[in-house]
This record gives C-alpha cells, sequence and structure tokens, in this order.
C-alpha cells in the first residue's frame, strides 16, 4: 500500500477487488514488492552456533533410546535454523546433522536424487558401503554419497562414533526433485578394507584413469583423506613464510574438494573446503550471496556474524546464511571444514561478494 492509495477500509471497490483477489487466488505485487524483491538479500536464516559439547550429548542419549534400522534408517538430528519456523533445515538450501552410530550397529542400505556427504571431527571404526564399495572413514576425511547412490554403514567396533552428514534436502523439497528407495537391510559389502576402490582408481594427485573418461556430475573419489588435506594446508603456509604467494590472506590457507573429472565442486549442488588460520590471523569482514555451514575441527577463535562475536572450539558447528557480514578471528592454529550451496548459486549467475577493505 503506497502513501497516496486509499485504505481499503474508505473505499468500497477497492475493498471488493483485494476480497476478489483472494477469492480467485491472486496476489497483487503492489502490495508486497518489499518483500519479494528486497533491496538485498534478506534471509529467514539467522546466523548461529551449535556446541558440539551440547550435540554430542544429545546424540549419545539417542543413541540409547532410539534404534537405527528399517524405518528409521539412520540416527541422524538435524541442524534446526531458529529462523526457520522449526523445519529441520540448516538454512534455506542445506540440510546439516550429526549421526551417530553404535557399537557393531548396522544403518541398513538405501538411496536417494538428494546428494550428501559425510564429515568427521573424531573416532573410527565406521564404514559407509557406496554403490558396493566400503569406504573407511576415520578424523579429518571428507567422504562422499553423490545422488542416487545406494548407501549403508556398519560400525565394527565396541564403541560409538558420530560424524556430520551435509545433504541438499531444503533444495531438492523445494524443487519437487526427490526420488527415495529401499535397499539391502543390511550392507552389500561387509568387509573392511583400508582403501576403497574408487580411491585405488582414482585418489593419486594429479593422474586421471584412461577409463570413464567422461566428465561425472559428482566426483568418482568416495574418499578425501585427512592426511592430504593436512599436508596441502600445512605446506600453504610454509610456502608463505618462504615469501611465496599461497595463501588467500596471510596466515589463511585453504584448499577446495574437487571433480577431477570436471576440475569443478565434488557434487553439483554442494561446495566443500578447508580452512587453516595461523593463531592470531583474521579474515577480513565480508558477505556472500548464498549459505555456508562451517564445523571446527581443530583450535579455538571467533567468528564475527553480522557484529556479534561468538568464540567456538572443536566440533561446534556454525551457519552463516547468505549475505550476512561475517569474519573469523583465530585464538590457535584454526581449522575449519566448510560447505556451502555455492555451486547452485554461482550455475544461476547470482553469485556476488562484497569483501571490507577494513582488517
Amino acid at each position: 500500500m503506497t502513501a497516496t492509495e486509499p485504505h481499503v477500509d474508505d473505499d468500497p471497490e477497492l475493498k471488493q477487488l483485494y476480497q476478489d483477489f483472494e477469492s480467485e487466488h491472486l496476489n497483487p505485487l503492489w502490495t508486497q514488492l518489499g518483500d519479494l524483491m528486497p533491496m538485498t538479500p534478506t534471509s529467514r536464516a539467522v546466523p548461529f552456533v551449535w556446541k558440539w559439547s551440547t550435540l554430542y550429548p544429545l546424540a549419545q542419549r539417542a543413541g540409547d533410546l532410539v534404534p537405527v534400522g528399517r524405518g528409521g534408517e539412520r540416527r541422524a538430528i538435524a541442524l534446526a535454523n531458529p529462523g526457520l519456523g522449526g523445519v529441520p533445515y540448516v538454512t534455506p538450501t542445506l540440510w546439516a546433522a550429526i549421526q551417530y552410530l553404535g557399537p557393531k550397529e548396522v544403518a541398513p542400505e538405501h538411496r536417494h536424487a538428494q546428494n550428501a556427504f559425510r564429515f568427521v571431527v573424531e573416532g573410527e571404526g565406521v564404514w559407509t558401503v557406496v554403490n558396493g564399495d566400503p569406504v573407511a572413514m576415520r578424523r579429518g576425511d571428507f567422504l562422499l554419497t553423490p545422488g542416487w547412490h545406494f548407501h549403508g554403514h556398519h560400525n565394527e567396533t565396541d564403541r560409538p562414533m558420530a560424524w556430520i552428514d551435509g545433504l541438499d534436502i531444503p533444495f531438492v523439497h523445494y524443487t519437487d526433485t526427490g526420488f527415495f528407495e529401499f535397499g539391502s537391510e543390511n550392507v552389500t559389502d561387509d568387509s573392511t578394507p583400508d582403501v576403497s576402490r574408487s580411491e585405488r582408481l582414482w585418489a593419486h594427485p594429479g593422474l586421471r584413469p584412461l577409463v570413464g573418461l567422461d566428465a561425472k556430475t559428482s566426483s568418482p573419489i568416495a574418499a578425501y583423506r585427512w592426511e592430504h588435506t593436512d599436508a596441502a594446508l600445512r605446506e600453504q603456509l610454509a610456502l608463505e613464510d618462504e615469501g611465496y604467494a599461497a595463501t588467500t590472506e596471510p596466515g589463511h590457507a585453504a584448499v577446495r574438494y574437487t571433480n577431477p573429472t570436471t576440475g569443478g565442486d565434488v557434487m553439483p549442488t554442494i561446495r566443500a573446503e578447508f580452512h587453516r588460520l595461523r593463531a592470531g590471523a583474521r579474515t577480513r569482514p565480508r558477505r556472500d550471496v548464498g549459505s555456508t555451514v562451517y564445523q571446527v575441527f581443530e583450535g579455538s577463535g571467533r567468528f564475527v556474524l553480522g557484529g556479534q562475536t561468538r568464540t567456538v572450539g572443536k566440533g561446534d558447528m556454525v551457519v552463516v546464511p547468505s549475505w550476512t557480514e561475517w569474519s573469523i578471528e583465530a585464538d590457535t592454529e584454526f581449522d575449519l571444514f566448510a560447505f556451502s550451496d555455492a555451486p547452485i548459486v554461482e550455475r544461476l549467475h547470482f553469485h556476488r561478494t562484497y569483501i571490507s577493505e577494513g582488517a
């Protein structure tokens, strides 16, 4: 309603017009332009921090009380952004959860259109079986389950294990593109190899097998191992010490997990990166179109989110909604795993970033 437009209650014909709009399921643009086309992105999601010291004990309690099996499928506890009205979404496009598997438990196989990954902040002894390929899960590993790949998990130890899941569930739900199918009640291969078949074929730096030369929608590498991630970050900072341009900002090393068949992101809807800041380093404040979720892998520091400072440590999870101003400050050496919806935003040519000149 504009300042010069008659008030509905003062104009019977205008009032009737709006009533007729409503009865015919119509909605006039002029009453909602500010909501539909804001001057800048105004996400309903809010910046938020989930503490690992709270998440893990709750997952343990769920492990004692909630079985894993056909029906429930997974003991996964979704992070529900407080700004999104109770839906189990961490952002409007991304889903994140802590998944907990008890000693000797098996999560049955299924597949779905949604793309998924696992990231392990601590523990080992679980294998995820992806399209029949057993993949060991260990601390610091980033593991892929692309859409429509059958997958299940089995814990071979007498100890529980937890990790984070990331999926594009909200985006798939919004676009009505989801499919789901049950698989084996157990897993199709319960062996426990140190190295998966996909890694044996694909995970050799700078080398590509001469089979399957076509570009693949998602990376064929099932697991990106911590020892390689750690070495890449360590060498970036060493090169910086030697005076070479190797870091994104002073004291800030970063890598992106990539699809070796395209050089692009590991999956069509999800980008994954790992960042390491030296003690005392800080990033410049910035805003990005698109949402990012971080998990602290090691160390301690602070996120400044929309002017509010939050101290975080190992395991804590942080959501940065679209166009929120944010920056990071490291107290110790600070390792951060990150995933985002950047492939969607960039493919649609909606990407935009503003980086402040201030420190």
